[in-house]
């Protein structure tokens, strides 16, 4: 398969994909019979694509769409709580124009971060099965591999999208540790010219046990943003 030349063409083509049976026929389950507060809206019911600027200095990966939140807008972390957690921390640092995301066309725009996820179709149970991670794993190398000139940190959301990244970072050309380190919240990893964070997940489960609190993930995004070179409030 020949690789897109730019982050548009490979969004583009990730909406196409239909590699994982099991996904595909949830997806597009859900978009047919949709959660009853969103019964008079159209789902997108496809892929999820990644969210920002092309030139990227920072990037957030999670896990995999929601269900009702980007299966239903096609924007990754957009019309879900958990999005509504990590939204608000990134305006809260300077990173976002707006501290909410509702739907693709709420004119969010995100500062200098792009965010992902190493699964682009919505799973049952929010758990995508190993062989679906890494079926879906060229997709995030491709990403990080356009990204690279640019790119200087990345923070990785929760365990599974850490087993997921690191070897999509090595596979787009990065050294990584051997062996590879343990995921672990506010843990940091250097590679050859880019710094791996680790937070835990923006899910409910974390944010209303309070395992993971909004100062929290303030504290991992402005690191990071640091790290990346970003200064917050630069565009305003």
């Amino acid at each position: 398969m020949d690789h897109p030349s730019s982050l548009a063409a490979l969004d583009e083509r990730i909406t196409g994909c239909h590699a994982c049976p099991r996904l595909v026929a949830w997806r597009e389950e859900v978009a047919r019979t949709k959660r009853a507060a969103f019964a008079d809206q159209t789902y997108w019911g496809r892929p999820v694509p990644g969210f920002g600027p092309p030139d990227a200095r920072l990037l957030i990966i999670g896990l995999a769409p929601a269900a009702h939140g980007g299966n239903r807008t096609g924007r990754m972390f957009t019309g879900d709580r958990s999005g509504d957690v990590l939204y608000e921390a990134l305006y809260d640092v300077g990173l976002a124009s707006r501290p909410t995301a509702t739907s693709a066309d709420d004119n969010l725009e995100l500062y200098g971060v792009r965010v992902t996820s190493p699964v682009h179709c919505a799973p049952p149970a929010n758990k995508p099965t190993p062989t679906e991670r890494d079926t879906c794993r060229p997709w995030l190398v491709q990403e990080l591999t356009l990204l690279r000139p640019t790119l200087r940190a990345a923070v990785v959301l929760g365990a599974f999208g850490w087993q997921a990244a690191l070897p999509a970072f090595a596979a787009a050309g990065w050294r990584t540790p051997r062996p590879r380190p343990p995921f672990a919240h506010a843990t940091r990893v250097p590679l050859d010219g880019i710094t791996l964070f680790g937070c835990y997940h923006v899910s409910q489960r974390n944010t209303f046990t309070g395992r993971l609190t909004p100062a929290m993930l303030r504290d991992v995004l402005r690191t990071a943003a640091r790290e990346a070179g970003l200064r917050p409030g630069e565009w305003e």
